[in-house]
């Protein structure tokens, strides 16, 4: 039996006027987890191809011209596995995630669209079930959803169910400048514990058998990004929620634009008993893990206070905490002082240990 015959090429081979040989020279699962190699292919071979027709911002939404209330357009995909897990579902996800990266860009969520790549053979109970979740957090989070697409693909072409969104919401002023105008001594701040959703998600992935199972901390942050606007206003420098790649991947993204070293202390860390347990059983690091709820922030020096502060008073994040400083930039753009005493740089995720957290 030749290879054509026993393997059907997928779609992307079908008269594709491409020859790849160097398997070295394909996407892999790494590349979609938001640490170094996602950068690299953003930037690499993406962006430099879209250069004359694109923004190349990196940012979570991109701001649009208007004449009237200043906008702001984010769009997403999510692709989790299971489709359902302790703390929510891709449906719920989906408009947390995008009411997310609206907020912590300095916009209130108004409008989202959502498309539907359902694979052939997905009970119709189940798909029922993940648009009630969706119209439950749409509702909480008050956001209209005013466009969709709906596709259905063979079985195999994807895993059940695929959402992808577009976001569009109102920038309120101010807004914060973003990662490029970090200052020396400006204080960082996470909003709560870390490695919530990704731990949740590969509990039941992997079915680990814990008891009680960690729950996922997917949720929306335009409350609290709010409420700190109102509170601490242009003393807010950037914003982001740690997704994929984990804290990490955000503090190595931020020193890059701002050609600083962000120093971090792991004991003022907040991690529940269950995930560290979980972390140290596996050999995994909470900084790497993927969040969905939780965020990290910079504010001017003096300011950290009264951000943790007013964070403490959210349901959810009484463990905000102040985690590190600013610096000059050293010899490395991101450290942490270990529990003993030992600053030693942050490794800068190339993947991630959980693949499809999101």
């Amino acid at each position: 039996m030749t290879e054509r015959e026993g393997k059907s090429p997928g779609g992307w081979q079908l008269n594709c006027p491409v020859s790849v040989r160097d398997h070295a020279e394909c996407v892999t699962l790494a590349h979609g987890e938001g640490g170094r190699l996602s950068r690299k292919l953003i930037q690499e071979r993406i962006l430099i191809i879209l250069q004359p027709v694109s923004s190349q911002s990196l940012d979570d939404a991109a701001r649009l011209p208007h004449s009237g209330q200043p906008l702001a357009l984010t769009t997403d995909s999510f692709v989790v596995t299971p489709l359902f897990f302790p703390g929510g579902d891709i449906g719920s996800l989906a408009v947390y995630g995008t009411v997310n990266d609206l907020a912590v860009s300095g916009a209130r969520p108004r409008w989202l669209t959502l498309s539907l790549m359902i694979e052939e053979g997905l009970p119709l109970a189940v798909l029922e079930r993940i648009l009630e979740s969706v119209a439950r957090a749409a509702g909480e989070t008050a956001v209209q959803i005013v466009a969709g697409d709906t596709k259905v693909v063979p079985r195999g072409a994807v895993d059940g169910l695929f959402i992808n969104t577009a976001g569009v919401g109102e920038l309120l002023e101010p807004v914060p400048p973003g990662p490029a105008q970090l200052q020396r001594g400006d204080e960082l701040i996470v909003s709560g514990p870390l490695g919530q959703h990704g731990i949740a998600v590969m509990a039941v992935r992997e079915e680990l058998g814990i008891e009680p199972l960690p729950q996922s901390d997917s949720g929306s942050l335009f409350p609290a990004v709010d409420q700190l606007r109102l509170t601490l206003g242009s003393r807010i420098r950037c914003l982001r929620d740690a997704t994929r790649g984990g804290v990490a991947a955000v503090l190595h993204e931020w020193a890059e634009a701002c050609g600083k070293t962000l120093s971090i202390e792991e004991r003022t860390l907040p991690v529940t008993p269950e995930v560290r347990g979980i972390s140290e059983l596996l050999g995994l690091d909470p900084l790497h893990i993927a969040n969905e709820g939780t965020m990290l922030l910079a504010v001017e020096q003096g300011a950290a206070a009264e951000a943790v502060a007013q964070l403490q008073t959210i349901p959810g994040m009484e463990r905000a905490s102040r985690i590190g400083v600013v610096r000059e930039r050293g010899v490395a753009p991101v450290t942490v002082q270990r529990t003993l005493g030992v600053e030693q740089p942050l490794a800068d995720p190339l993947g991630s240990p959980l693949p499809r957290i999101c």
